[in-house]
């Protein structure tokens, strides 16, 4: 049977820049690149990064505990395109990560589309209209304020829901009380009785800075066993010529790295492959696990020497990255001075002056650390709610599922940077971002230019990408019996659920070409190819573009002559669609 449907042109340029309103909620590292890639790149486009911090840097802003530093290599921990020389140390404290995140965005007109101080407190699908209605709170003021969007973008990362310990009478506790992600800089520690709760990154960097305060007598309550690395990059120090045991970056090499790309270029490549080669150390047995475990327990055994029972009760039977591996210049050292007690044996509530632990032992505390991480494997603390009423967070029970970790079925025009299985154990976390980030605004653009109204991954290919993780992780230390935020159900469960699936270099090039087989869209037109428009290009109309753009030697790819097959360019990395 025919259709009744009259067909017309679309009096619109094939390029098709219609308007989108495109929402971010977060401006750490994810969000400040899209404020970046997005305005770059795309054009027509109604762009509001929300942030209920006071500034700008996600994590980085929140985080200013005593010690807090990059836990990897810092040349390896910023964007490609604007590497910084004048890290101060290798692993560069909070402070400076903070001012550089916040200087990129200023230096790339970032705070255009930010606002601060504003706190999104649901998201939810409206089909009838298909648009995105957010309700957000200006955290100053108590303002509420109603907005829309066509596109909604979650890059509040992984390390933003504080943990706090769920141990009876924590509420009665008088004395002062702070988290390693909400740290009170006035309070002062001298003279104090401090217990610290935890043993993961956030306490290996504290301990060492406050076991060094005047009259500080510390009590560090670790209940979970892990390897204490020997800094992450050893191996690229000693390549450069660099001691391990002192990872400030002199003045002179700093200045060297300004004056000479070259050589900071060099410096670079050489943390980016090491990063990029140790995968192989993440599977169950393999010789390079094997040898990681050896070193780390000499290690810690030399350094543990003075209290050996503290070896016995700190060393794990997991294999090396099972939990996140940090550096711990100083942590090892720090247990075994005489102002340090070890404690291993297990709280059972905490009292108005201290903590009683289960042997009857009580322990009189005037400030208590909480190092305690994040909520990592739960939902964004924001409701988001997708099609036909259902939410993220009862679409994450029992644990998440997502589409190449960018997408969920459900949730149309719904994205997530650093969300689940987004983080990496080895290699530049930031390569990745900046990857999610460039499939997101390709994404957007799909929907601009081809007149669709949303997609969305199917269920189909997310219950797939679902089924590989599980494969995939089964040869991995990962799924050894430890605690990790890796992990689901509070970092006990059986799926892997804050990993990518496989290395860096892997996920950059999963996300390379977008699989739109692998979305369902909704079409703006009854004619799909209406997007083809009236004939014209807007490269052609008034100020849109260059009608001669394919004559530019910047935009022309040439041929090698004779061997076109021994361009580096692809001899470096193999062509993509």
């Amino acid at each position: 049977m025919g259709s009744n449907y009259l067909f017309t042109l679309k009096d619109e340029p094939i390029e098709n820049l219609r308007p989108l309103k495109v929402r971010v909620v977060g401006a750490g590292y994810s969000g400040i690149y899209l404020g970046i890639r997005i305005p770059q790149r795309l054009r027509n486009v109604d762009l509001q990064i929300y942030e209920k911090n006071e500034g700008v840097g996600g994590a980085w802003w929140e985080n200013r505990y005593p010690g807090c530093a990059c836990d990897i290599p810092a040349h390896s921990y910023q964007y490609s395109f604007d590497p910084n020389p004048h890290w101060s140390n290798f692993y560069a404290p909070s402070k400076e990560i903070r001012e550089y995140l916040g200087g990129i965005a200023e230096k790339y007109g970032v705070n255009r589309y930010v606002k601060l101080s504003h706190k999104v407190t649901s998201c939810i699908w409206d089909d009838a209209v298909k648009k995105w209605k957010l309700v957000v709170e200006n955290v100053k003021t108590g303002e509420i304020i109603h907005d829309d969007a066509d596109v909604l973008v979650s890059a509040r990362g992984n390390l933003n829901d504080k943990a706090w310990p769920k141990i009876p009478g924590f509420e009665t506790f008088k004395g002062e009380v702070m988290h390693s992600a909400q740290w009170n800089e006035e309070y002062d520690f001298k003279n104090k009785q401090v217990g610290v709760i935890g043993g993961g990154s956030s306490s290996i960097q504290i301990v060492p800075k406050l076991q060094k305060i005047e009259g500080v007598k510390m009590s560090v309550f670790v209940r979970s066993r892990t390897w204490i690395a020997s800094p992450f990059g050893d191996a690229s120090m000693l390549k450069l010529g660099l001691e391990p045991n002192n990872t400030a970056m002199s003045e002179e090499l700093r200045k060297e790295f300004v004056d000479n790309p070259k050589r900071f270029h060099e410096f670079r490549k050489i943390i980016e492959v090491d990063g990029n080669t140790v995968h192989g150390g993440s599977f169950k047995g393999s010789p390079m696990q094997l040898e990681a475990q050896a070193f780390y327990r000499s290690v810690m055994q030399e350094k543990l020497a003075k209290k050996p029972e503290i070896m016995e009760a700190l060393v794990p039977s997991f294999g090396v990255g099972c939990r996140r591996l940090t550096p711990g210049p100083g942590y090892l050292e720090a247990l075994v001075e005489d102002n340090v007690d070890f404690v291993r044996d297990k709280i059972e509530a905490i009292t108005p002056s201290g903590i009683t632990l289960e042997n009857g032992r009580k322990v009189d505390i005037d400030v208590l650390v909480c190092a305690t991480g994040f909520n990592v494997s739960s939902p964004p603390p924001f409701y988001v709610e997708g099609k036909n009423g259902v939410s993220l967070q009862q679409k994450f029970l029992p644990y998440a599922e997502t589409y190449l970790a960018v997408g969920v079925d459900g949730f149309p025009n719904f994205f997530m940077m650093f969300g689940p299985n987004s983080a990496i154990g080895s290699g530049s976390l930031t390569m990745m971002i900046e990857s999610e980030g460039d499939y997101i605004t390709k994404c957007i653009r799909k929907l601009q230019k081809e007149d669709y109204v949303t997609m969305m991954p199917k269920p189909e290919r997310v219950k797939d990408f679902s089924d590989y993780c599980v494969e995939y992780f089964k040869k991995t230390v990962y799924l050894d019996q430890c605690t990790s935020w890796y992990r689901s159900e509070g970092g006990k469960g059986d799926r892997i659920i804050g990993l990518w699936p496989g290395s860096t270099l892997h996920c950059i090039e999963a996300l390379r070409a977008p699989r739109w087989e692998d979305y369902d869209f909704e079409s703006r037109a009854e004619n799909r190819l209406r997007w083809l428009g009236n004939g014209w290009s807007v490269t052609q109309i008034g100020e849109g573009g260059d009608p001669a753009w394919y004559l530019e030697p910047s935009l022309m790819n040439v041929p090698m002559k004779g061997k076109p097959e021994e361009d580096e360019e692809f001899k470096r990395r193999p062509f993509s669609h």
